[in-house]
């Protein structure tokens, strides 16, 4: 069973997306009376209307999530128009912290993929307070970032985006570090692609698009995000060892301890199975390491309760 822990926009778009893949039966738990059982009722519906056979219930209760080996935590609260990432955090840490002890207790055994902003400093709250090994909880985020990145990229080459791998690090936010460098389109060096105007042009498109999305039509992107839980979810399921960035608590790799970053990794059915080291150039890793420490900051804000 997969549990979704959150009923607006992300965790509606994240089932609806799942549903029709027919992955597996769905629980959507929520704190306002009604609104998960009304959701989780409407999307049994139209799975019945489409013929696909899951099982979709709703809850009030973190109880009922008891036997769940993948929890997507979508709750939180949202970002506005003006506000950064960064200012949702202390109010979304507490909230980390509480359903981490919920997560702890009924769903033991999970693989935790967490989607609320600051996603990196929320990731951090969430592997210290389940204390379960690194490889169960991410933080997801990368596979949009890259994503957004190639799409960007596609446009200005007339391509698919399919045909683009994209190598986004360090953080989901301002400080994140798209690399030019390691990206390329069909296996051609995206340096040899686009003048040097034209990448930076995509980099700035790439760390602003959220923020884009948000100022457009007033409140951040769910769809995006709810296609990358999707992804995660698939990989997890089929073991299938595919290499995406997300954010995980890293311990030496990169040079860094105790901190959450975006990363390449691997992911099958253990989680973040293996961290990859990408070579990076000493200006890169410089990049790198203003990312790194911008997560760094929003986590020493936080009270000592929330962080250890």
């Amino acid at each position: 069973m997969i549990t979704i822990l959150g009923a607006g926009k992300v965790g509606m778009a994240a089932a609806v997306m799942l549903m029709m893949r027919g992955i597996d039966d769905l629980l959507l738990i929520a704190r306002t009376p009604g609104k998960p059982q009304g959701e989780a009722l409407d999307l049994a519906h139209a799975a019945a209307e489409l013929g696909i056979d899951v099982d979709i219930v709703g809850s009030n209760s973190y109880e009922d999530m008891r036997g769940s080996d993948i929890v997507l935590v979508t709750a939180g609260m949202g970002r506005k128009p003006g506000m950064t990432r960064e200012q949702l955090l202390e109010a979304n840490a507490k909230t980390m912290a509480d359903l981490a002890e919920k997560v702890r207790t009924y769903a033991k055994d999970s693989i935790v993929v967490i989607t609320t902003n600051p996603v990196d400093a929320m990731t951090y709250v969430m592997y210290k307070k389940t204390g379960f090994p690194r490889e169960r909880v991410l933080g997801f985020s990368g596979i949009l970032d890259s994503a957004r990145m190639s799409y960007y990229i596609s446009k200005k080459l007339g391509v698919s985006p399919s045909s683009v791998n994209s190598i986004v690090l360090g953080m989901h936010g301002q400080k994140m570090f798209p690399v030019p460098r390691l990206s390329s389109v069909g296996g051609m060096p995206l340096e040899k692609l686009l003048s040097k105007d034209d990448i930076e042009e995509v980099v700035a498109e790439t760390v602003n698009a959220g923020a884009r999305i948000t100022e457009l039509r007033g409140y951040s992107s769910n769809y995006g995000p709810a296609a990358g839980l999707v992804i995660t979810v698939e990989a997890i399921r089929r073991d299938a060892k595919r290499v995406y960035p997300f954010s995980v608590y890293l311990q030496g790799e990169y040079g860094y301890e105790d901190i959450v970053a975006e990363v390449p990794v691997v992911i099958g059915k253990g989680g973040a199975e293996k961290v990859l080291e990408l070579p990076l150039t000493e200006d890169e890793k410089r990049r790198l390491d203003e990312a790194v420490e911008a997560v760094r900051r929003l986590v020493n804000i936080l009270p000592e309760d929330l962080r250890s």
